[in-house]
């Protein structure tokens, strides 16, 4: 019976383990937290973003950097068979907006619990609080690992599942990529992605709280369009957060930041034309109020005064004086809301890390280190990241699927 060592008892190492354990392997996982699956219990503000129901292709193009390496892995384990596994784990999935998977509890720890009940099951040995200080290697072949308490654990198959360095507080601290490096492997220095960021304005301070739905965030490099979703996002004391920030944040490279310009059009679904006809008739109902309390049905009340400022008109103004250039300037904010992005977020506060292992030394099929045998890598380890929507959770899963599959057959 091959032994499998895994370390990382978070979504791509409960997952391999499982599979592995259920092909005939002896499988124990080491985790130096006290509890498995700790950051997965916080993904999703708790609520668990299992994956994406889409098709391969579509897959692929949500994932910005390198993803024909993960063709492989993906065709053997794809959305639709995540899925199937945690229902036959006892777990009701949903299916929201953007085909987002979630547990129709809304409760993360739901699928936690399935991944170590399922464990359990097959007879996986896990061990939390347990930190690896080194990989034990002979002839540049991996042969177990070395604790920090000095012991020894020797197995046929080592399995990295670290993570990244996002959220660090949930035992993301890099250790992977320390481990990766003793074993010749080229670790491309983590950035931050899917990150809220930074304005330099302080437009966004003073609409600090407020949500918008339906907008649309346009980011551009120079000339070049980059990014240009409709969806959601936040305003916050720093700057801009929610869903469409995350995303757009895949897109920006963190050291050329002073070179993007971000646009919010606040009324998408409205041309110009009929933008101003909307002002026009909320104006000539309300032709002797003082603008600033004529526009509520118009923008949410904390906007009101952010884009008067930027249209150049009083908020004490009266609507009937209001000029016609004062409504184009106002138009033109609404629809045109540029911000300039100072700093993304620390490092600690992105869900996953741009980075990490480059798969160019990682096989495909198996996952395994083409230059130490016996080592496999999975999840947010490796160099690969894609935009939020359960993207990088199926990617955690199809890695580490492949890993399974392929140390259960190295020692069948």
């Amino acid at each position: 019976m091959p032994h499998l060592l895994i370390a990382g008892c978070g979504a791509a190492g409960m997952y391999a383990a499982v599979h592995a354990a259920r092909r005939g392997c002896k499988v124990t996982v080491l985790d130096a937290n006290d509890r498995p699956g700790h950051k997965l219990s916080i993904t999703g503000k708790g609520r668990c973003n299992v994956t994406n129901d889409c098709d391969l292709d579509t897959f692929l193009q949500n994932v910005p950097r390198n993803p024909r390496f993960l063709y492989s892995a993906l065709s053997r384990c794809m959305p639709s068979d995540v899925q199937a596994f945690f229902e036959a784990e006892g777990v009701p999935l949903k299916t929201e907006r953007g085909r987002r998977v979630f547990p129709q509890s809304d409760r993360a720890q739901d699928i936690v619990q399935a991944l170590y009940h399922a464990m359990q099951d097959a007879g996986v040995t896990v061990h939390l609080n347990t930190r690896v200080k080194k990989l034990l290697l002979r002839d540049g072949v991996c042969e177990g690992v070395m604790l920090s308490d000095g012991g020894e654990i020797r197995a046929d198959a080592v399995l990295l599942a670290t993570g990244g360095m996002s959220y660090p507080r949930t035992g993301s601290r890099g250790d992977g990529y320390r481990l990766a490096e003793q074993a010749g492997l080229t670790v491309i220095p983590p950035q931050p992605s899917l990150i809220p960021l930074e304005t330099a304005e302080q437009d966004a301070a003073e609409m600090q709280g407020l949500s918008l739905r339906n907008v649309t965030l346009t980011v551009k490099r120079g000339k070049k369009e980059v990014f240009s979703e409709l969806g959601e996002m936040l305003f916050t004391h720093f700057g801009i957060s929610g869903p469409l920030v995350l995303s757009a944040s895949c897109r920006m490279d963190p050291q050329k930041l002073s070179e993007y310009l971000l646009t919010i059009d606040m009324k998408p679904a409205l041309t110009p034309e009929q933008l101003d006809a909307r002002i026009l008739r909320d104006f000539s109902e309300q032709q002797n109020k003082d603008i600033v309390n004529a526009l509520r049905g118009l923008l949410p009340a904390s906007m009101i005064p952010v884009m008067l400022h930027r249209a150049g008109i009083p908020q004490t103004q009266k609507v009937h004086d209001v000029t016609k250039e004062q409504r184009r300037a106002l138009a033109e904010a609404v629809k045109r809301f540029p911000l300039h992005v100072s700093a993304m977020r620390p490092i600690a506060e992105a869900i996953v890390t741009r980075g990490g292992v480059s798969v160019k030394e990682i096989d495909p099929n198996t996952m395994e280190a083409k230059k130490c045998p016996g080592l496999y890598l999975a999840g947010e380890l490796l160099d690969v990241d894609a935009y939020t929507g359960g993207y990088n959770l199926q990617i955690a899963f199809a890695t580490g699927f492949a890993a399974a599959e392929a140390a259960a057959a190295a020692g069948a």
